[in-house]
């Protein structure tokens, strides 16, 4: 690859795929896309390569970038349907999906083979964070494959290099583990000031000023009080999170009790049929254990 102008093939045009694509063709990086539903590359049809298969996608990629959903979809695509298998020798891949950590250094492994290099890059910041070009990105590589890919990086928000293959998996674990238990512990905060006959948006203001203040306070406590829970990241996808965190706790012989109270609150969130609100939708199971809506207005979610 060249560091100046790589070719990227992009595999994953969804909610956080679209606006990073937009940042990267934006700074002047030529693109190949593909997505399983093909329409949603349409947006960028006039400015980049649309390819039919993952395979074709990646057969004349500098760098590839992959934004799927999980584990077994990432794997289908670079294993199953070929992906892997048609990077040129030099090619870069750099995976922004959230796996297992076990997936990146496996899949490390067999671009190895192919003499080409490997990053686990997954990302913080959700949909706003993609499209303002503000991700928070934790990157498992060698150094010098990390710094490869910083050029890219640049254009999305902040690489970190936590460390080896498999370590940015690792930390974005421990985000998701921060963020999955912050949004419970803000959702049983303003639930509890609510009943009691607090305005639960004048104890957001107040809290935002003092210890308990947070981004997911911030955020994802206004959601709560305009009940917005449009997705930026579903519930389905933290809920794959706990599972993952919880995955990599028992192989290390943990236990982790608040991240598997969660989990279990969101598989009953999921289970209820909200798997695609937006996981501050989280106190929707709340209100719902508790036979109650926080505040008097009972606005219906958007």
């Amino acid at each position: 690859m060249t560091v100046d102008s790589p070719h990227i093939a992009f595999l994953g045009i969804g909610l956080m795929g679209a606006p990073m694509t937009r940042n990267l063709l934006d700074a002047g990086f030529s693109m190949t896309l593909w997505n399983r539903t093909a329409s949603k590359c349409d947006p960028f049809k006039s400015e980049a390569t649309i390819a039919d298969s993952p395979a074709q996608a990646v057969s004349d990629a500098d760098v590839v970038i992959t934004m799927l959903e999980n584990s077994d979809v990432v794997d289908s695509v670079m294993v199953e349907q070929g992906a892997i298998g048609a990077l040129k020798p030099g090619a870069l891949v750099i995976d922004m999906s959230s796996v297992q950590p076990s997936v990146a250094r496996r899949h490390a492994g067999l671009a190895a083979e192919r003499g080409a290099g490997y990053v686990d890059a997954p990302v913080s910041g959700g949909t706003v964070g993609a499209a303002e070009a503000r991700l928070s990105i934790m990157a498992g590589g060698s150094e010098q494959d990390v710094d490869r890919a910083r050029p890219v990086f640049e254009v999305l928000g902040k690489c970190t290099r936590i460390g080896p293959v498999g370590s940015g998996q690792l930390a974005k674990l421990a985000n998701q583990a921060i963020v999955g238990i912050t949004i419970g512990a803000v959702s049983e905060a303003l639930l509890l000031a609510a009943k009691g006959g607090a305005d639960p948006a004048a104890v957001r203001e107040a809290l935002m000023g003092g210890f308990a203040g947070s981004r997911i306070l911030e955020l994802h406590g206004q959601r709560m009080i305009d009940r917005d829970f449009a997705p930026g990241a579903p519930a389905r996808i933290q809920l794959k999170d706990l599972r993952m965190i919880l995955d990599e706790a028992r192989a290390e012989n943990l236990t982790l009790p608040l991240a598997q109270q969660v989990h279990n609150e969101y598989q009953s969130l999921v289970a209820n049929g909200h798997s695609d609100v937006d996981h501050s939708g989280l106190l929707l199971e709340l209100e719902h254990l508790n036979g109650a809506l926080m505040g008097s207005l009972g606005k219906p979610e958007k």
